[in-house]
């Protein structure tokens, strides 16, 4: 067998003397995922090759003429490979090659040549012929497949018909493990089978103490236990192995476990088997296997490996190696921290012990946060599905297989993890070998979990590319959403549902179509939905500032109120002014009159640049290793001018209740939000809720993009506030999109309720809008007060100087709920300056000589409660 080395990048020397171009093969094809195209090419001849006057070419549906052309460069030594591959393939694919080109390459039904000075020598396919989608059958063929060539020939006759059966293996979609090897259907000579029980190399010794085999490219024997049997074709096509007990060594640091690659080789086995197999040694992924199997016997059967426990977090990042490919359990109850490929590939990443939180949303950037996120890379696991390629018909994760009614959200659990650990595609993953358990930890709510005891509402929602066609059912695929109008339709119910379940009486929107105002644009779309699905006595307008539209953007903030409860009172403003010139979208500036009270606040809707499309200029503005990601300069610039704008009123109504509402694309700890607490602005989330309320999850890390942050004259009237967690917990699969889905799974994984109609959690705000200070005399009563268990429901107080005695009691009703008190933070169970938890709703705290300023009164539901009473006392 012959492994690819350094081509010469020239001739060197004299006396290479000419050679037949018929030495020159296509010896291996691969049309895998995506960009993973590749086309390997082997000298079988016994001198040197200059490649300078060869060749490959495409020609694309059905074409007689090459739609393009890979001219080649070098010498490639006899018996050796030489590799092109996409430049956009996967690392896995591209690190094997030679020679990278980008732009269109070929499909399954696109002819490939090799040509030397002009002339075709060798050819995958058919030119000038549509076969469909592919040549060759279901089992073999030249689409999402690699193909390999079982000996030195060739097929100089492009023209005639193909059939890859004639002179080909294939193996499956992706599999790039024999790239740059030859071997021609050949084995290493003196190497046999023996019998079962003869001497045998061990795993530990193939494996070895490093990142890669010693032993690469040699054939070898090994004897071992099946500890997972994955070899159906859309499984891994093959199975792992592990020594039994008395054949480990004392070495901790050496695996002996073994994934082997059956290819076509199929004898059909299950766990427990023992068996004996002849297959050469090779490295595909990062991980250690056999592969280009010769034999194999089966032994026995009925034999027992007991797994090794495992948890997270790891003591380091290569904790893992030395378990590679051996049956795994963990003994601990792990947390589901993300399904974003859920759907796609299987793939649930789980933590050790909670959800993951990005590290500058707990902490300011620095070295907490790098702390952070380190602690993170080593406390998580991708359970995978057992299974290649993309897009499954059935999602077996949670139990029962994904629907709309049936998914895994985020901060869920999975116990009796046990599996093989594979390694694949740069990240360890365990492979389970039985059903794992899910406990639905995060359960969904059909509203938000939120006081309801103010009498205005606030709520700030990224409606994720809401983008209406030509308003009158047609003009799709547009630019960014849904690509047809039964998308389009499937998206609308879910956000219009979304927004009438937030009963919120201000909406900051971000991400609609930047189309104006007009009877067809996106927003009054949206607004004539809510209208047409709303209840009697409830009814939406929109702000419309009187420009054509707001910027330049494709996508753009709005606002829209109930006509009910407020009013318009100042004159909708914008601002282009730098940093809203570009990058950062235009916001909307309005202020509001609340009917019932009187009461008037200013409304800002922002949404700042994001992280991503990174400047390479040397500014600032680029990735400054921080966590923060690009364009942090630029989104602190909108933050401090923002606050001054503000404080001049824009709206020509002075009030200093002010809100900064919208999706910052900045984590609560980040410059952005700095800034504007630096001006006096309050996230009203994190003091109420802490650092770990959350609206986004990215690379299965939470955190808050999305925030309010309200004027310190406004913090007093605050009642409560939440992330309704409808989207970010949510697998994507489950949203409006019907691309990468079959007919059944467009209409399973589909409903037209509120969950993953985006991909950010709305924020909603609660706020008695005629709250003042409470004097001394004064008593507030609460009647009628419900919560579920485990809930909170969080009240408060706003108390003058020279009040004697704060008394709190709970009364009435039906249930158990405790009684909580803190002052300038809200409660938890471990927090509080008094705490009442009778069996009853009994309770009663009193606080002597309170100090000036806010207080926080908290129900925690021990179980379900209904129609108790709250009495607050200042005296």
């Amino acid at each position: 067998m012959k492994r690819q080395h350094t081509i010469l990048a020239a001739m060197i020397g004299i006396g290479l003397s000419a050679i037949s171009h018929a030495e020159l093969m296509i010896s291996e094809y691969v049309e895998g995922s995506s960009y993973n195209k590749a086309v390997e090419l082997y000298n079988s001849g016994a001198q040197s090759i200059d490649l300078s006057s060869y060749a490959l070419n495409f020609y694309f549906n059905s074409n007689t003429a090459p739609g393009k052309k890979i001219p080649l460069s070098g010498t490639l030594l006899a018996g050796e490979t030489y590799v092109v591959a996409h430049s956009n393939s996967d690392p896995g694919l591209a690190n094997l090659a030679q020679l990278l080109n980008g732009g269109s390459w070929f499909n399954g039904d696109d002819a490939v040549t090799l040509e030397h000075s002009g002339v075709v020598i060798d050819s995958v396919g058919q030119i000038g012929v549509d076969p469909g989608s592919f040549w060759g059958t279901n089992t073999l063929k030249t689409q999402d497949m690699s193909l390999r060539r079982n000996s030195v020939s060739y097929d100089a006759n492009a023209l005639d018909s193909f059939d890859p059966a004639a002179s080909w293996n294939g193996t499956l979609i992706d599999d790039f493990s024999d790239l740059g090897v030859f071997s021609g259907g050949n084995t290493q000579p003196g190497v046999e089978i023996g019998a079962c029980n003869d001497n045998a190399t061990l795993i530990h010794a193939i494996q070895g103490n490093g990142t890669s085999s010693n032993m690469l490219n040699n054939q070898v024997v090994i004897e071992a236990v099946v500890v997972g049997d994955f070899q159906n074709s859309d499984q891994l096509n093959g199975f792992f192995v592990q020594e039994e007990a008395t054949d480990h060594d004392t070495d901790n640091t050496t695996s002996e476990g073994l994934f082997i690659y059956e290819g076509g080789f199929e004898t059909p086995l299950t766990i427990g088997d023992k068996v004996r197999v002849l297959a050469t040694v090779q490295e595909f992924g990062g991980k250690t296997q056999l592969a280009n199997i010769t034999d194999v016997l089966v032994c026995d059967s009925g034999l027992n490996i007991q797994p090794t426990m495992l948890s997270l977090p790891l003591s380091n990042a290569d904790a893992l190696e030395s378990y590679e490919g051996m049956l795994v359990s963990f003994n601990q109850e792990l947390v589901v921290t993300e399904n974003y490929n859920l759907a796609r590939y299987g793939e649930l990443v789980l933590s050790g012990t909670d959800r993951l939180f990005q590290p500058t949303q707990l902490y300011r950037p620095g070295s907490q946060a790098q702390q952070l996120a380190a602690d993170n890379a080593l406390n998580r696991i991708i359970m995978d599905d057992g299974q290649t390629g993309q897009n499954p018909v059935q999602v077996v994760y949670p139990t029962g297989g994904l629907s709309a009614d049936n998914t895994i959200r985020s901060g869920d659990k999975v116990t009796s993890l046990v599996g093989v650990l594979d390694e694949a595609f740069a990240a360890y993953r365990v492979q389970p070998t039985q059903a794992p358990s899910f406990t639905h930890i995060n359960q969904r709510t059909s509203q938000p979990q939120i006081s309801s005891l103010g009498n205005l509402r606030l709520a700030s929602f990224n409606v994720l590319n809401y983008f209406n066609g030509d308003g009158q059912g047609g003009g799709f695929p547009t630019s960014r959403g849904a690509d047809t109008l039964n998308e389009f339709n499937r998206q609308r119910a879910k956000i219009i549902n979304a927004i009438l379940a937030m009963d919120a009486d201000i909406i900051g929107i971000m991400e609609m179509e930047n189309d104006g105002f007009g009877a067809d644009s996106a927003i009054q779309d949206l607004v004539s939905g809510l209208n047409a699905s709303s209840g009697a006595g409830v009814s939406y307008s929109f702000v419309d500032p009187g420009l054509s539209q707001i910027g330049t953007d494709e996508i753009t903030v709005g606002l829209i109120y109930r006509n009910e409860t407020v009013e318009e009172t100042g004159q909708a403003v914008t601002t282009s002014t730098y940093p809203f010139d570009a990058k950062n979208r235009q916001p909307l500036v309005q202020t509001f009159r609340h009917l019932a009270s009187g009461e008037e606040l200013t409304v800002s809707v922002n949404h700042f640049k994001s992280k991503g499309s990174c400047p390479t200029d040397g500014s600032l503005d680029e990735d400054q290793g921080d966590w923060q990601g690009c364009w942090n300069a630029r989104r602190t610039a909108a933050s401090e001018y923002m606050a001054q704008w503000l404080a001049t009123n824009p709206t020509g109504v002075s009030d200093d209740d002010i809100v900064i509402m919208g999706d910052l694309n900045a984590y609560a700890m980040e410059d952005p939000v700095y800034e504007l607490e630096q001006a006096g602005y309050v996230n009203i989330a994190r003091q109420l809720k802490g650092n770990k309320a959350y609206s986004y999850v990215f690379t299965g890390l939470a955190g808050s993009l999305d925030h309010v942050m309200v004027s310190s004259s406004l913090v007093n009237k605050i009642v409560d506030v939440t992330d309704w967690h409808i989207n970010a917990d949510e697998p994507r699969a489950l949203d409006y999109n019907e691309e990468f889905k079959t007919p059944e799974q467009i209409n399973n994984f589909y409903s037209s309720a509120a969950y993953r109609a985006s991909d950010h959690d709305p924020i909603v705000v609660e706020i008695d809008a005629s709250s003042q200070n409470n004097q001394p005399g004064e008593t507030v009563i609460y009647d009628g007060l419900s919560g579920a268990r485990r809930s909170w429901t969080d009240i408060p107080v706003s108390i003058s100087s020279g009040v004697n005695t704060l008394q709190v009691s709970l009364t009435g009703g039906t249930g158990d709920a405790d009684l909580y008190v803190m002052f300038n933070a809200l409660p938890d169970r471990s927090n509080f300056d008094c705490r009442s938890y009778n069996n009853t709703n009994e309770e009663i705290c009193t606080i002597t000589n309170p100090q000036a300023g806010d207080w926080y009164i908290s129900l925690y539901g021990f179980k379900d409660y209904s129609n108790t009473t709250l009495t607050i006392s200042i005296q």
